[in-house]
């Protein structure tokens, strides 16, 4: 949020500097993230002075142009040639000298530079109005119609002045600093605690009458109070819409407002003075001069400012004519809404919504406006009718009229302020430190938080917190009001530390693992990466292993791309690996420990199961794509493959203690993967898949190259590490025995069925099987292909004996034949 350091000053009579201004705000919770210094005319009319001309004859080689002399304070005049038709000799005119920029519109910048013009030498610019940024017309230059020193700086001539616009970052409970006499209110009071009192101004509205109290006025009715707290309005008839002053224009244009005309523009200057949205309708295009406040019929058509068609909800409050919507309540205003220079009778409104109903209709449409950024914080009720009647005065300051009618105020449930009771024992348990009780008293009343009542000892006050301060209803809320103002850094650091030891849970040794597989991943290459947990519905589309019905949906989305919550990680990493491809970082290793959530629609929620359809689980997932290593002079670059994950996902399980013995892999039909490989325990236990992405479910988040993919069930992993002990085991004493077997299979028939089958004939000796060598082709039967396979046998307590080994091979080949109708070849 901008806040303009003149407008502020308008408030409280400031003698801080900027800089030390925006250090004041971000001690007291207003974080203020720069200062820049804004000037009324873009340039500050540098270079430009105020010139006599001397002298003006017609150009010999133009039927249009002028050669002048103007006397600019130099003691020799200048010769300009200028082409405006009036000028003449005698004139005080306006004159950009050589090296002066002048700026257009948007970045559009001209230099003025020494130059012929048809022959004749030119040595400046005389200027009209548009040319230098004080008004718009072109019609000819700029006459003054007083005497002024030649060379008179323009700059000075017009009386400008720069403006300071400090960039305040709020946050989202800090709504009553969204405007400049709430920062002013906020810095009052820190003035008060730290330098000297500075009186805070609130403009008066004594002078608030109504000109024709019988006039006719516009009719309200309010059908819905509870998304509608108060509306109050005001009939003014015979305005005059024109552009607005310099001073409302400057106003504007320092916190990067564009101006409109002087109506539209006082119901945004109200708007960032004391943070009251308002709205203005032109009565011509009221029907009936009837305003209802209610909610329409589901799915009716509406048409916003911005020209966009929208079908309302059934719950959108609308602003309505006696027939149809002219405004969304609170959010943006309808097509026909605005006020033009063809008005000339207008009703203000200054309402206060619900900030739940504000917030979800805004979701709802995907708006974001001003207006809707207060009221979904919660705009003060109480303040709506002054600042009806401050738009009021400036709209008859500004474009004249007569205020017909009474205003209109509506408020059916008055808020009162909000009852708090504060003990000071409670103040100095919190913050840590005594405050005197009188410090305490002050700030309090500084933050306009009246003290109505105390306790018989003294030490418990009873308070009333004002409506604006819709985050300090709790004791809590006004200790952190009073720290804040009294200052954060004024509680002394303490030289010791009380704190008690715990045991080490189970959520910690979760942590540790987590951190502990971290810098396994990272250390052989891997980046860690954080997607968001919302995805988008249409990405589920299709898939029976993660079904789009049993995404969990979002109420208010804030867009169709993140409409529910992830089912899997795999495409927040595919979407990260589209952003660095299309970088031309190819070659990339990711892994993601993240939640997944399901929607199971076929439970049904209970009385004491109200989340029953719902489930959340923890994952860790890996992504290889690209080389998983770079060509060089010595070795040429290797593309991954989906071994090279396997082998990762193998380490995993070592890191974590998990015996390949104890695990079983498995072809998958997984509907995300082209192939794979499932993942479970001997018991049959899932832990995870992994496999090779397939290309069109790729395709989905932009990505053309192939993708590796795994994801573990972490938290079942993590069940398994930890319930296992550290155990010492001696080094084996005897040597390993290595045995080859070539075996003709298949071609239906997989290296895992083969692994499974070894490790069934001999579950003690085993330690170890790999496959070496893979033959299909020439000198093969058809169908046929060839696995060489390598076995380590090993006792950890004797020598094996030939005969011994012989009988265990043997074991093992029967088996292959039998069960996979291998041939020794």
């Amino acid at each position: 949020m901008n806040i303009s350091y003149s407008w502020l000053k308008q408030y409280i009579d400031l003698d801080l500097t900027p800089e030390q201004l925006a250090d004041a705000l971000t001690s007291i919770g207003l974080e203020t993230g720069g200062v820049e210094e804004v000037e009324s005319i873009r340039g500050g009319l540098k270079g430009i002075v105020i010139g006599k001309v001397l002298t003006c004859v017609e150009h010999p080689n133009s039927d249009h142009l002028h050669i002048t002399t103007v006397d600019l304070g130099l003691g020799e005049p200048v010769q300009i040639v200028c082409g405006a038709p009036n000028v003449s000799a005698g004139q005080t005119v306006v004159v950009a000298t050589v090296g002066t920029t002048l700026y257009g519109e948007g970045d559009e910048t001209f230099q003025i530079k020494k130059s012929k013009i048809r022959g004749v030498e030119s040595f400046g610019m005389i200027c009209a109005e548009d040319e230098i940024g004080i008004g718009k017309s072109h019609d000819g230059i700029i006459v003054i119609d007083r005497e002024v020193a030649p060379g008179t700086p323009a700059a000075e001539f017009y009386q400008l002045c720069s403006d300071h616009v400090l960039e305040v970052d709020l946050t989202p409970n800090r709504i009553d600093a969204a405007s400049h006499y709430g920062v002013a209110r906020d810095i009052a009071a820190w003035l008060d605690c730290h330098a000297t009192h500075k009186a805070l101004v609130r403009p008066s509205v004594e002078a608030f009458t109504v000109d024709n109290p019988d006039g006719k006025a516009v009719n309200v009715v309010v059908e819905n109070d509870k998304a509608c707290t108060r509306y109050c309005g005001l009939t003014i008839r015979g305005v005059k819409v024109a552009e607005s002053p310099k001073w409302l224009q400057d106003r504007l244009t320092a916190i990067g407002m564009r101006p409109i005309n002087n109506i539209v523009d006082i119901t945004n200057y109200i708007l960032h003075a004391f943070g009251q949205p308002l709205h203005c309708f032109d009565l011509a295009k009221v029907k009936g001069e009837k305003i209802v406040v209610r909610t329409c019929t589901e799915g009716t058509k509406f048409t916003t400012l911005d020209v966009v068609e929208r079908t309302l909800n059934a719950a959108d409050l609308m602003i309505c004519n006696e027939s149809d919507p002219m405004c969304i309540a609170g959010v943006f205003g309808g097509l026909d809404s605005g006020v033009t220079e063809s008005a000339t009778s207008i009703f203000l409104e200054s309402a206060c919504f619900n900030p739940t109903s504000v917030r979800r209709t805004a979701r709802r449409h995907g708006l974001n406006t001003d207006s809707s950024f207060r009221f979904e914080r919660g705009v003060d009720p109480n303040g709506c009718l002054y600042a009806l009647k401050v738009a009021a005065l400036m709209v008859k300051e500004l474009a004249g009229g007569e205020i017909c009618g009474r205003p209109v105020d509506i408020y059916p449930s008055p808020v009162a302020p909000y009852p708090v009771e504060l003990s000071y024992d409670e103040i100095t348990r919190l913050i840590g430190i005594e405050i005197p009780t009188e410090t305490v008293d002050s700030i309090l009343r500084s933050l306009e938080i009246e003290i109505v009542g105390r306790s018989e000892d003294g030490r418990t006050l009873s308070l009333a917190v004002p409506t604006y301060r819709v985050d300090v209803q709790r004791p809590c809320d006004v200790i952190e009001d009073i720290l804040r103002i009294y200052g954060y850094n004024n509680v002394p650091m303490i030289s010791t530390v009380h704190s008690s030891l715990a045991y080490k849970s189970l959520t910690d040794s979760a942590d540790d693992l987590a951190k502990t597989i971290a810098e396994q991943l990272t250390a052989c290459g891997f980046n860690e990466i954080l997607n968001n947990s919302l995805s988008a519905e249409a990405l589920y589309e299709g898939l029976e292993t993660y079904p789009a019905d049993h995404c969990v949906k979002l109420l208010n989305p804030l867009s169709q791309d993140l409409n529910v919550m992830r089912q899997t990680l795999l495409f927040g990493g595919l979407e990260s690996i589209a952003h660095n491809v299309n970088r031309r970082l190819e070659d990339l290793l990711f892994y993601e420990f993240g939640n997944v959530y399901f929607n199971n629609p076929a439970l049904q929620p209970v009385a004491d199961k109200p989340l029953a359809p719902f489930s959340e689980g923890s994952r860790l997932a890996l992504w290889l794509t690209g080389a998983n290593r770079r060509g060089n002079w010595t070795h040429p670059a290797e593309n991954a493959t989906v071994y090279d994950l396997r082998a990762y996902v193998d380490n995993i399980f070592a890191r974590l203690g998990i015996t390949m013995r104890e695990l079983a892999l498995t072809p998958t039909s997984d509907d995300i993967f082209a192939t794979a490989l499932s993942i479970s325990t001997r018991s049959g236990k899932r832990l995870g898949a992994l496999g090779i992405v397939r290309p069109d479910i790729a395709r989905r988040c932009d990505v053309r190259q192939t993708v590796f993919f795994a994801e573990l069930d972490w938290k079942a992993l993590v069940d398994l590490s930890v319930k296992r002990n550290v155990t010492y085991s001696p080094l084996a004493k005897t040597h390993p025995v290595k045995r080859d077997l070539s075996l003709l299979l298949d071609s239906s028939v997989s290296m895992a069925d083969v692994e499974r089958t070894v490790r069934e004939s001999e579950k003690h000796l085993l330690c170890n099987i790999t496959l070496f060598d893979v033959y299909e082709g020439k000198n093969l039967p058809a169908g046929k292909k060839s696995y060489a396979i390598s076995l380590i046998l090993q006792d950890d307590e004797k020598t094996l004996q030939d005969k011994y080994i012989d009988q265990i091979m043997s074991r093992i080949i029967a088996n292959l034949e039998k069960k996979l109708g291998a041939q020794l070849r």
